[in-house]
């Protein structure tokens, strides 16, 4: 698992070690890769409406096919867990 998103990277790893994650975060601070997916948020930072990512879930497998999108329109919007991993299954990428 990748997280990107438009954070610095000491606020990226601040909020990675803060929530428990161990997974990777990437920072994407000037939205290059955010754009080019079209997953901007625009003016939708509470702090001072700048434009952040919207959430996606991507789901590759080993060959870096893409198998299962979800996008939404809001930062508020997650997918939940048993989603990703039905997705998963579906997409014969279950975790063993």
């Amino acid at each position: 698992m990748i997280a990107i998103n438009v954070d610095s990277p000491s606020e990226s790893e601040n909020l990675r070690k803060t929530a428990g994650y161990s997974f990777l975060f990437l920072c994407d601070e000037k939205l290059e890769v955010i754009r080019k997916w079209d997953l901007v948020h625009p003016h939708a930072r509470p702090s001072d409406e700048a434009d952040i990512a919207r959430p996606a879930e991507f789901l590759l497998d080993a060959n870096g096919t893409v198998r299962w999108v979800n996008f939404t329109e809001s930062y508020l919007v997650r997918a939940r867990p048993k989603r990703v991993l039905d997705a998963a299954a579906a997409s014969s990428l279950a975790v063993k």
